[in-house]
């Protein structure tokens, strides 16, 4: 075996996630084990390391084959120079992660932050592959984001770019404050926490659902409910949808992306969100940067962070 494989690491809080990719992409192997946070910066460390070498020696491939490693946490990393800024969910802060890895394993390491190595790997082995320019929306507890230009991470003057979730969309009068201290952001309405926040005000108000009678909200709740016609349902999931739309109408306007990718467990209503943010996206967009683009959900799952991780060795 000649081939060149690459490891991709999803640093968690609970769990490290480690995968054997190869140069195209295709996730060949995985293994996980517990991050252990609670036992401090250099046990995470060690783990990483621990895991690493264990995929490596129960695959088919040598360690020689290994041409790099690559790592995404959710927080903030200073990509150019290799250091994990801040991770609240690893205890992280400040730890010069790339080159701490590569002494002990003695390959190159690369990182980014979590939005980014997912948006990365659907670009190159998922929903994205052969595209060149897509962006990818992560709808979860928050929303967030990664912005892919000819193949590769596009980072932005800090390293800060892909914050979708923080694009102000929410008119004054409607707009709460979001969790980054500012008003009307899109993760206010169309992430799970928002769209089970709307949900939870209807029931308050004494709006007439059936999510009323649900002793604990979730997201996936208020899509049952909407796909069984529930009027306030329905509206909630038209809300999130709209604003989802309309700011995937503002990249279009600023970026001309061929394709817009679109994960996370929110993403799994699917047409009943998705068929509401085409329709919104075709209103609000000129109708030349309408022209070849679509809006397809993601296609790896959790796997995406892996993939993306080990193809920063690659494609960035």
């Amino acid at each position: 075996m000649s081939e060149n494989i690459y490891v991709g690491v999803d640093l968690g809080g609970t769990a490290i996630k480690v995968g054997i990719c190869d140069e195209q992409g295709k996730l060949l192997h995985t293994y996980e084990g517990p991050t252990e946070v609670d036992k401090g910066v250099d046990t995470v460390i060690n783990n990483i390391e621990k895991y690493v070498r264990h995929i490596a020696e129960e695959s088919p491939y040598s360690w020689d084959q290994l041409a790099g490693v690559g790592a995404g946490v959710a927080g903030f990393t200073n990509v150019r120079e290799g250091i994990i800024i801040l991770a609240p969910n690893v205890g992280f802060r400040d730890v010069p992660i790339r080159s701490i890895l590569e002494e002990r394993l003695g390959k190159p390491v690369k990182i980014d932050n979590d939005a980014n190595v997912a948006a990365l790997g659907e670009a190159w082995a998922g929903a994205g592959a052969g595209v060149e320019n897509c962006v990818c929306y992560t709808l979860g507890t928050g929303v967030g984001g990664g912005i892919i230009i000819n193949g590769k991470i596009y980072q932005g003057f800090s390293g800060m770019a892909g914050e979708l979730g923080h694009v102000s969309v929410v008119p004054d009068l409607e707009a709460i404050k979001c969790g980054c201290g500012k008003m009307g952001c899109l993760e206010t309405v169309s992430s799970a926490t928002g769209i089970i926040r709307m949900a939870k005000d209807a029931v308050e108000r004494g709006d007439h659902t059936s999510l009323s009678t649900v002793p604990t909200i979730m997201a996936k709740d208020v899509f049952d409910a909407a796909k069984a016609g529930d009027e306030v349902a329905l509206r909630i999931v038209r809300r999130a949808a709209f604003y989802l739309g309309k700011s995937l109408a503002a990249v279009a306007a600023v970026l001309n992306p061929q394709s817009y990718i679109i994960g996370g467990g929110v993403s799994k209503a699917g047409d009943i969100l998705f068929d509401e943010v085409r329709s919104v996206f075709a209103s609000y967009t000129p109708e030349p940067l309408q022209d070849g683009v679509s809006i397809v959900p993601a296609t790896l799952g959790n796997d995406a962070g892996i993939v993306g991780a080990a193809g920063l060795l690659i494609r960035s």
